[in-house]
Parts: C-alpha cells; sequence; structure tokens
C-alpha cells in the first residue's frame, strides 16, 4: 500500500506553490518530531470555513482526499469550469475554504510501522486532545485502563497539551470560521452534535451533507463523544461541527477506496457557498 505521507504532502504542496500562486499556503505549526502542519486557503471571500483531515495515523487516506479537492479546485478555477455543478471562480470570491491536510503527521509515519498507531509522536490520541468534556473523558478512559500514552486513545495531560492540537485549535480562533468539517475514517456517517449543544442550522447543514454523500446521521455515545476537535469547536464557538467519517472497513482503508470515496464527498466539499 502507497501511504500518502508527509513527504508526499510536501511535493503537492511545492507544486501548488509553484503552479497556483492564488492559492495562499502557510504553516500554522510544527509537529512534536518538527514537521510542518500546513493550511491552504482557496477563495477569499469574507465566508470561512475549515476542513481538516488526518487527526489519527492510519487515517492518511483522509489528507489524500482534502489534497485532492485542492487540485480539482485550482484547475477548476484556472479552466472557468464547473465542478461537481458549481461555479468555482463564484466560489472563489465568495468563500474563503481553509485546508488544513495533515493535522498529524509523525503520527502517519509512525503508522508505516507500527500498524495499530492512531496517536501523534508522544502516544496522545489527538481528537480526544481538545476541551470539551476532556475531564469526563479522561475519568473514562482511565477506567477503561487507558491512562499512558498510547497507540489510540490517551488524551494526554491537559487539554491542547500537544503541539498539534494547540496549533488546530489556535488557527480556528484566529480565522473564527462559519462552520468546520473535521475527516476520519471509517463507516460513512456524518456526527453533528456535541452533547446538548445544537447551534443554530446544525441539523439543516447536516442534512444536507448527507444528502449529497449518501452517509448517515449519527450521534456519538461512550468515548467517542468527548473532547474531539468537532466537539471542542461546537462547545467554545457554537457554531455547527462536523465529524465525517469516510469509506468502510478497517482502517487503514485500502487505496482500491479513493476513488469511490472521493467521489461521495466532493459535492460535500464544494457546495460551501450554499451552506
Amino acid at each position: 500500500m502507497s501511504v500518502y505521507d508527509y513527504c508526499q504532502l510536501k511535493k503537492d504542496i511545492d507544486v501548488i506553490k509553484k503552479n497556483f500562486p492564488f492559492i495562499d499556503v502557510d504553516v500554522i505549526g510544527k509537529s512534536v518530531n518538527g514537521r510542518n502542519i500546513y493550511s491552504l486557503r482557496l477563495g477569499k471571500g469574507e465566508k470561512k470555513i475549515l476542513y481538516n483531515a488526518a487527526h489519527h495515523g492510519l487515517e492518511w487516506i483522509t489528507a489524500k482526499l482534502l489534497m485532492k479537492f485542492v487540485f480539482d479546485y485550482a484547475k477548476s478555477y484556472i479552466k472557468g469550469v464547473r465542478l461537481k455543478g458549481y461555479n468555482i471562480r463564484k466560489l472563489h470570491e465568495r468563500v474563503s475554504i481553509y485546508i488544513v491536510p495533515m493535522v498529524n503527521p509523525d503520527g502517519i509515519e509512525i503508522s508505516k510501522e507500527m500498524k495499530m498507531w492512531q496517536s501523534n509522536a508522544r502516544g496522545v490520541d489527538l481528537n480526544h486532545n481538545y476541551d470539551a468534556g476532556w475531564e469526563e473523558y479522561k475519568e473514562l478512559a482511565e477506567k477503561e485502563g487507558i491512562g499512558v500514552p498510547s497507540h489510540t486513545r490517551f488524551p494526554g495531560a491537559h487539554p491542547e497539551s500537544e503541539p498539534e492540537s494547540k496549533a488546530l485549535a489556535d488557527f480556528t480562533r484566529r480565522i473564527n470560521p462559519e462552520y468546520v468539517l473535521a475527516f476520519h475514517s471509517q463507516g460513512q456517517v456524518i456526527y453533528w452534535q456535541y452533547q446538548d449543544y445544537f447551534p443554530p442550522n446544525s441539523l439543516e447543514i447536516a442534512q444536507k451533507l448527507s444528502a449529497v454523500s449518501g452517509y448517515k446521521l449519527d450521534l456519538a455515545d461512550g468515548l467517542s463523544s468527548y473532547s474531539g476537535y468537532k466537539d471542542w469547536f461546537i462547545k467554545e464557538f457554537g457554531k455547527p461541527g462536523y465529524t465525517i467519517e469516510v469509506g468502510a472497513g478497517e482502517n487503514p482503508l485500502p487505496i482500491e477506496q479513493f476513488d469511490g470515496i472521493y467521489s461521495d464527498i466532493l459535492e460535500m466539499l464544494v457546495m460551501a457557498e450554499t451552506l
């Protein structure tokens, strides 16, 4: 299996810088092992939305999906052709789509050798390192025997203890997006709420995302219902946030699923102007 890793991401970033100067590329932070955490900005509109992927090491396919979208957006913009029926030049003027394709570059590298690895280089599960029921999660996790750094589910010493989650949280605070999509794998499901927080329009948007992707809507429970990125966004910003679980099977998903997954989620990615 050809893993979409940090090296491939850097190559793609270089291509984008060279060929698509209308796409802004930034580094919003560094991983534990010093790798860049990149962001890309598509468009220049006042409306801001944020997509991120690869919080987990085995879920590298989500980074590849978002980077393919960047290239397809760029080519559609240059050629003046529609993408999935949407006018990209019009979208470019009205919306700024911020993309953080690889939140956990160290974890992806480690997962190539340690096949169960989801955490960052310090053994912290980045998607349980946000300040949304973190204390409750920590207590529940310890009862499940998850009390020390591990390949998955360990929440860290405190919320945003890790440079990767801190970088994404700070970036989110800086741009203050209208809504966020956090891409994970797998399950073909959209999680759209946190506890008793139901921001305005959150269900309406979730239903639209479901309609164009075929993914079902669901409510998280148990350990998965605490301390995630979208949980924190909903709690802190009072705006809609979504976890999109792409594909089906076991992580890492086979690359053979890539084209089908991309086809499922593409309209979800370009319909930003209408949400």
